[in-house]
């Protein structure tokens, strides 16, 4: 078996465990605040990817999360999943965690004593036509700054996220990356192969029905 489809194998192996030990909607992220919310995208970058190169403003929406749900001020790792339109007038999902931020330590998950705390990047890049890049994104003064980085360079602002509407619940909202892109951003097949099992196993394992913030088009996934 390739190496990739065995690294896949495990976080699915993984999954599926914790799904059995702990029933719940989602054996991962199971707890959080889900807000509408206005990103602004501002023109200036030459990745080649639309989502990070164009200007815009769309209306989105926003989950805040821990990983395996440990209560503050135990550490965990900080999720931050944002839904975005697509050019076909469907959704996209861009999924970060907390990781360094620096040009070696952006590749380690970096557990956080609160939430929203600390610096949230993909972890793994995706292709652009100029190259592999990474999103990344951190609270400043109230504010979400969204970012971009190539492998060995610092991190480039492309947009601002403001948060509005929040849920007087959480929604448990499916987010999969790995169904669907921002325009100008893909999936590199490897990067697919490691992390699709593991959603295809979460979603499988939930079985609460919820109903869906007012706002962009942000269905359940089957």
């Amino acid at each position: 078996m390739n190496p990739v489809d065995v690294v896949g194998r495990v976080l699915q192996t993984a999954v599926g465990v914790l799904a059995h030990l702990r029933p719940a909607d989602k054996p991962l992220h199971p707890h959080g605040t889900v807000h509408l919310a206005v990103l602004r995208r501002h023109p200036g970058a030459t990745t080649g990817a639309a989502f990070l190169d164009e200007g815009g403003t769309d209306e989105v929406v926003v989950r805040l999360s821990r990983a395996t749900g440990l209560p503050e001020p135990v550490p965990d790792v900080n999720g931050l999943a944002l839904r975005v339109p697509t050019i076909r007038g469907e959704h996209a999902d861009l999924l970060l965690a907390t990781t360094g931020q620096g040009r070696w330590t952006r590749f380690l998950l970096a557990p956080r004593t609160g939430l929203p705390d600390g610096f949230f990047s993909t972890l793994l890049p995706y292709r652009t036509p100029t190259g592999p890049v990474w999103v990344g994104a951190q609270l400043v003064e109230g504010t979400w700054q969204l970012m971009w980085a190539r492998a060995g360079t610092d991190w480039t602002s492309f947009a601002t996220l403001e948060l509005t509407v929040e849920s007087g619940r959480d929604l448990l909202l499916s987010f999969d990356p790995t169904r669907a892109t921002p325009p100008g951003l893909e999936i590199y097949e490897w990067h697919r192969r490691v992390r699709a099992p593991a959603y295809a196993t979460a979603r499988k394992s939930r079985t609460l029905g919820v109903r869906p913030l007012r706002g962009p088009e942000h269905p359940r996934d089957e």
